[in-house]
């Protein structure tokens, strides 16, 4: 950990209510048994920088033998971002991939061309009574990278940088920002990061991304004298300086944002690309259910069911 002045705003009232371009109010998505509260894409914006999909997991309790599911299934033309606050997932992916994550880690799965993976409970977590928290998000890949090989990073807890100045501490888990740099490898510009506030701390936004958004996970924030309370997410005007103050309860924040793209994405189901085309042959690819030879596999370890087209 270090002390970073970066973190200490130059302005403590910087930032009014008309840097904050758009309000989301995610909207709660059954999962089959489990609900997510989804921020992106949103009717008003589709995308915070790269960022085109967001998804709050829990806070949820799961009594012994009860956890999480979520079967093979595919993506292309995105990477995707698991960090959680509490529990556990066990990552498997059709590059061969078998990793546990835990809080605090990073899994960072480049889809690209295609991949498959599956993310569920652990055998040996459900032997007890349980508990998931934290943020699913898929960074949309830039054109010049949508066809990329699938690759999978991760990076333990000691690996992401960590700074702390008067009242905060903030945990780099993507990207560059406040002069830190975390390890995972991306392909345009980018910053994320898990944000902890004490009552009262200010935290100015990193100033040198064109697109910045803040998600507060508990507690609530001040902008320019008004209250945001847990589960919304404030995306703001480029340029302006924005500082933000935890509320008398102190906060969590996701904080992210990075380069917007050259244009607009299309998302269906799980895949995100940059033409119509792109999504109608990974379309087909996964109906066609050659998992020997064709573009999708199956992850080697969980390889007997899968989700199919909806």
């Amino acid at each position: 950990m270090s002390w970073n002045p970066a973190l200490e705003p130059q302005c403590p009232d910087a930032g009014d209510l008309e840097s904050i371009e758009t309000v989301i109010i995610p909207r709660a998505r059954d999962l089959g048994g489990f609900e997510v509260r989804r921020a992106l894409p949103a009717p008003r914006r589709q995308m915070v920088g790269p960022f085109i999909f967001f998804d709050q997991a829990g806070p949820a309790e799961f009594l012994t033998g009860q956890g999480i599911d979520v079967r093979p299934h595919p993506h292309i033309g995105l990477g995707t971002v698991t960090y959680l606050y509490q529990g556990e997932f066990e990552h498997r992916d059709s590059l061969g991939t078998h990793q546990m994550i835990y809080p605090g880690e990073v899994n960072w799965m480049v889809a690209g061309q295609g991949v498959t993976h599956s993310e569920r409970t652990s055998a040996a977590t459900r032997q007890g009574k349980s508990s998931l928290f934290g943020i699913q998000t898929w960074i949309a890949l830039p054109d010049s990278h949508e066809d990329v090989p699938a690759a999978f990073e991760h990076h333990g807890k000691e690996a992401l940088p960590v700074l702390e100045g008067e009242g905060k501490t903030v945990r780099l888990i993507l990207g560059s920002a406040w002069g830190e740099k975390a390890p995972a490898t991306l392909y345009s510009e980018t910053f994320y990061a898990d944000v902890v506030l004490h009552p009262g701390a200010k935290l100015p936004l990193p100033s040198d991304h064109e697109d910045r958004g803040l998600y507060v996970t508990q507690g609530s924030v001040e902008i320019a004298g008004e209250t945001f309370e847990a589960g919304r997410m404030m995306v703001f005007r480029p340029g302006d300086e924005i500082t933000v103050t935890a509320g008398p309860e102190g906060a969590r924040l996701m904080a992210l944002g990075g380069e917007t793209l050259n244009g607009p994405r299309y998302i269906w189901w799980n895949f995100v690309a940059s033409s119509r085309d792109r999504i109608e042959d990974a379309k087909a690819s996964w109906a066609a259910g050659d998992w020997q030879h064709g573009r999708f596999q199956l992850p080697p370890g969980d390889d007997q069911e899968f989700i199919p087209l909806p």
